[in-house]
């Protein structure tokens, strides 16, 4: 089981970094356009730093199906959000992105969630499920990846008026959260078929099952959302809010479609109850708008006529 915590660790170390090499290669883009993703993979695909942070990604979720073998996913899900600390702390030093007060509180507050949920880790007792329904997990995610594009769109079309306030990207991250929550579960069923005894049998029982062809949507959509959203918005808050939604949504709905118990032991179930008490708070104390940049001292206000 303490290796799973290992892997998570480092799941997140690769998460974090490649979140920040794909935004500082995406500064350097033309926009891009969730309208015209042909273009928008000509462009990122011709950064090598881009292509730099893909690989580190793509490495963090190589990690992800070793914890989600060892590890229960409420207690994979407490552990993944503390990566968030080390994804704001490197898009203060990388890409000069400053965090707000109320921001600097809910990395506390995601610290003490990772210890409550490292605390309420039993290995003799803890059970890792390594199956659920088709269909159950069918209704869960189809809902939650149409509300996910809707959100996105929705949040596109305000971001076109020229009257609204500068927004932080919140509205960005919960549409992506919720289709890597999608992913999430996805990554934990392929996870579950992985074996040694039977690789043939193991891979067509995999693609009888919804699991691929879930990664596929999400890994696709995911894609294109994601870096025109980090191309808009700052890293240190969208991925925060993408990471807390995809912890929250994969916590709640995969433990139940899993099947996977929580501690039966008061004090254990409190403390993994309590770190993902904290994981919403941190969704709820983020500001959905940044300040208005200040006119320099000296300048005159304009006022309309």
């Amino acid at each position: 089981m303490w290796w799973g915590v290992a892997a998570a660790l480092l799941a997140n170390v690769l998460y974090s970094t490649g979140f920040v090499l794909e935004k500082r290669a995406l500064a350097a883009l033309p926009d891009v356009d969730i309208r015209r993703p042909a273009r928008l993979l000509r462009l990122v695909l011709g950064s090598p730093l881009w292509i730099g942070g893909s690989l580190a990604l793509a490495a963090g979720f190589a990690a992800q199906l070793a914890v989600y073998r060892t590890l229960p996913i409420a207690a994979a899900q407490g552990i993944f959000v503390s990566g968030l600390v080390l994804l704001v702390l490197l898009s203060s030093r990388l890409l000069g992105e400053e965090t707000t007060g109320r921001e600097r509180y809910a990395l506390g507050a995601i610290l003490a969630a990772l210890l409550m949920v490292v605390l309420s880790l039993n290995e003799d007792s803890d059970t890792v499920s390594h199956g659920a329904p088709a269909p159950l997990i069918l209704t869960v995610c189809l809902p939650t990846l149409s509300l996910g594009v809707w959100l996105y769109g929705a949040a596109e079309r305000r971001s076109r008026n020229r009257h609204r306030m500068p927004t932080t990207g919140v509205e960005y991250g919960v549409a992506v959260g919720l289709l890597y929550g999608v992913s999430s579960l996805a990554i934990k069923g392929v996870s579950s078929r992985l074996t040694a005894h039977d690789p043939g049998g193991a891979v067509l029982a995999l693609l009888r099952s919804p699991y691929p062809y879930l990664l596929v949507f999400t890994g696709a959509f995911g894609l294109v959302m994601s870096q025109a959203a980090l191309q808009r918005c700052r890293a240190s808050l969208i991925v925060p809010v993408c990471t807390t939604v995809t912890s929250l949504f994969t916590a709640v709905l995969g433990t139940l479609a899993f099947g996977e118990a929580l501690p039966h032991d008061p004090v254990r179930l409190a403390l993994r109850l309590a770190g993902t008490a904290l994981a919403v708070a941190v969704l709820l104390a983020m500001p959905k708008h940044d300040e208005a940049p200040r006119p320099p001292i000296g300048a005159k206000e304009l006022t309309p006529p």
